[in-house]
């Protein structure tokens, strides 16, 4: 199976374009992405679980093979729901139904293998052996080293919703050649919503929440931005530019203001080219950087960015975790203790214990343990509460607390260093 995926990328590194992927959506495959699939997901339209799926596992892919041979598969709308955001609003999501999730992940594998040695490396989002991280380390060391005085903090208004489905296709078809293996993928982008009972046509956008989503959604932005950047913007800039993105966030740096508002001029018109506008409110020109002594601040990736010193009074690029990401998570602690009431205390601290390792693995990072300490202390004193409003004897006294706290959970730790790596190569 591994083999398959290499001779994938093999050819994409010696080939224009790409034929036969359409067979290697094959048995094996299929029962790989099935086995992969996490236990307990939300169901799509057709109300199947990976368990009751895979009850006749065999039997069911051979049938769903036989159909994508005869083109008699047809994938099924996606089931809209929601989640919510930092700003109160909700984002949608789009989950599909089991037998297409299986399709959808060996697809997205593919062109996973097909577009990873063609993306650039301003990209970070959903790619192998990148991430987050990774592109913060990036801000960090270019704002810290090189001549960045402003940064365009842009933002694309709707993106997954607003996606061009035509340009996208054509995008695909500028790499590969196999009809079949793009057929398949038409059909995904145009198997509609269902909301409500009801069925709405997608001929525009692709569904957040989608396995193959996350790689269209990169194809589409490296044609339309990354390589706009590479070919135009880094070429015939006068002063200093660089720019990172990361799915459908991007940042771009630059040296002179006037370039930058040029810039943003721009990238009005490029994205309107292919369907897309620049989200007006959420976009903006700040003065940032060593040169620059400015109190401004830019959001990025869940971290806060902004202009402060070290003890011996050199500059440093400050970071924080962001005030919105912050208070959404202090609003879900706080709504999800309230559900521990009447739980077993020892499941409770496992539950945080758990939560926040994960909360220092993403936000700490080199500079940032005071939020992180900070959201440790909040989750122990909210912790307390609810135990001590629990016991309505009032005999959870805080000494107590702090055995049954200091046995389960871990103190606050930074897990990432994004101050001390190799020097960055223009």
């Amino acid at each position: 199976m591994e083999q398959e995926l290499k001779g994938i990328r093999y050819q994409s590194e010696k080939y224009a374009k790409l034929t036969t992927l359409i067979n290697r959506v094959n048995e094996g495959r299929l029962k790989e992405a099935h086995n992969q699939q996490k236990t307990g997901k939300a169901v799509g339209i057709d109300g199947i679980t990976k368990e009751e799926y895979g009850r006749n596992l065999d039997e069911n892919v051979r049938e769903l093979i036989r159909r994508m041979k005869t083109f008699k598969y047809i994938p099924q709308p996606v089931r809209r729901t929601y989640i919510p955001k930092s700003n109160g609003k909700m984002r949608p999501l789009g989950i599909p139904a089991y037998e297409d999730r299986l399709v959808q992940s060996v697809m997205a594998e593919i062109l996973n293998e097909v577009y990873e040695p063609r993306f650039l490396g301003c990209s970070y989002g959903f790619r192998p052996n990148r991430g987050a991280h990774d592109a913060v380390k990036y801000i960090n060391q270019t704002i810290m080293t090189r001549k960045v005085n402003y940064i365009l903090d842009a933002d694309i208004k709707g993106f997954f919703d607003n996606l061009d489905q035509k340009w996208l296709m054509k995008f695909l078809e500028h790499d590969i050649a196999d009809k079949n293996f793009l057929r398949y993928v038409s059909r995904f982008l145009k198997s509609g919503i269902m909301e409500n009972g009801a069925v709405v046509e997608s001929d525009k956008g692709t569904p957040q929440g989608g396995q193959i989503s996350p790689i269209l959604a990169n194809v589409y932005l490296h044609y339309v931005l990354d390589q706009w950047y590479e070919i135009v913007m880094k070429k015939y800039a006068r002063g200093e530019i660089y720019y990172v993105r990361y799915a459908d966030d991007f940042l771009i740096m630059f040296q002179y203001e006037e370039e930058a508002i040029k810039v943003l001029e721009l990238l009005r018109t490029r994205l309107g080219k292919f369907g897309l506008e620049v989200a007006e409110d959420k976009t903006r020109i700040l003065p940032i950087g060593r040169f620059k002594g400015t109190k401004e601040d830019f959001d990025f990736l869940g971290f806060t960015f902004f202009n402060t010193k070290t003890r011996g009074g050199k500059y440093r690029l400050g970071i924080r975790t962001s005030k919105k990401k912050l208070k959404m998570k202090k609003r879900t602690v706080k709504a999800w203790l309230v559900t521990r009431l009447t739980r077993p205390v020892a499941d409770t601290m496992r539950y945080i214990n758990l939560s926040l390792a994960g909360h220092y693995n993403y936000y700490g990072v080199s500079g940032n343990y005071h939020a992180v300490q900070g959201f440790y202390k909040y989750v122990k004193y909210a912790t307390y509460r609810m135990l001590n409003r629990r016991d309505q004897k009032g005999k959870f006294r805080y000494e107590k607390f702090l055995r049954v706290w200091n046995f389960y959970v871990k103190e606050p730790h930074l897990t990432t260093d994004i101050w001390n790596w190799k020097p960055m190569l223009v």
